[in-house]
């Protein structure tokens, strides 16, 4: 099917490692201990900071994922789930601006949410007994997903899809290559299940019950028989849903705040697209989809991830 915005025919081009690097740089990445760190706005000495002094305690919980995984989706589900006996959906601060918090002042557990892939966590999280969920997605709607993000956040308009499927491609993207990200928290779920949870954005979408109550188990913050006949569950699922999370006032005109994210974020409404799953069709040829299937196929064949 071909977008009537835009429509992605391609070939394996030959690209110089200058090229590539250019093109890298240009958005503000840089590499960094294996993969692309945006360090214009995420210095790598504040990385290194973090992994020397971020001391983890064992009743944490981190949300993490690449960009357009499912990111701001978990993270409402999380903080929703694990707070539920603290606030009512009208006042859980989901609703709100927050300002800038003490942890100090923050009681257990904490919920942390970061884009660095597995290696770059600090010692102490892989030491502790924290939660660790990960969110994934399909590769071909983060491609669009993150074309669509990129172009609002740098005011780049007429930025070409063919350049953000080529970088995508050569695993040049905000901390990608994809693979390696996904892999990395992949493994880690596979010898520590009691730690780390991997989720799949199309399975969260497909049976939101199911998934929600697994997330809800595994964090320690399970649902009761009760909370299940009252409807808990759905009422928290329907509150997170994309289209309600969309629709808050705090989502339609907040911005994030410049202590966290310097001049990053123009508004939360960059969050909020589509949310679908299998948009890409309308934006990826058969062509272009073949062939980063193709490099997913060469770069996870030692594994036993795979995506449809």
């Amino acid at each position: 099917m071909e977008s009537k915005e835009s429509s992605l025919e391609t070939s394996t081009p030959n690209v110089s490692p200058s090229a590539a690097a250019s093109n890298a740089y240009a958005l503000g990445l840089t590499q960094f201990q294996g993969f692309w760190i945006p360090s214009s706005r995420f210095p790598t000495s504040s990385i290194i900071s973090f992994q020397k002094y971020f001391q983890a305690l064992d009743d944490d919980i981190i949300v993490a994922s690449k960009p357009k995984a499912g990111t701001t989706w978990l993270k409402a589900l999380v903080f929703t789930i694990v707070n539920r006996h603290s606030y009512t959906l009208s006042n859980i601060p989901l609703n709100s601006e927050n300002p800038n918090l003490d942890l100090s002042k923050i009681p257990s557990p904490m919920v942390f949410s970061t884009h660095l892939p597995y290696s770059m966590l600090a010692d102490s999280i892989k030491r502790s007994n924290c939660r660790i969920v990960y969110i994934t997605r399909n590769p071909f709607d983060i491609v669009v997903s993150l074309w669509h993000f990129v172009r609002g956040v740098h005011n780049l308009p007429d930025w070409p899809l063919e350049d953000c499927f080529e970088m995508f491609c050569r695993g040049e993207e905000s901390y990608g290559p994809f693979w390696d990200h996904a892999l990395g928290y992949w493994n880690m779920s596979v010898e520590k299940p009691s730690n780390i949870l991997f989720m799949r954005y199309e399975e969260l979408k497909e049976d939101s019950v199911a998934q929600t109550k697994r997330l809800a188990e595994f964090l320690r913050f399970p649902f009761s028989l009760e909370e299940e006949k009252t409807g808990v569950v759905n009422q928290i699922i329907d509150f997170c849903s994309f289209n309600n999370l969309k629709d808050l006032e705090v989502n339609k005109t907040g911005k994030m705040p410049r202590s966290i994210i310097p001049s990053l974020i123009p508004s939360h409404k960059l969050f909020f697209r589509s949310g679908k799953v299998g948009d890409y069709i309308n934006h990826l040829s058969p062509t272009a989809v073949e062939r980063l299937s193709n490099v997913l196929k060469e770069k996870l064949s030692e594994s036993s991830l795979t995506f449809n």
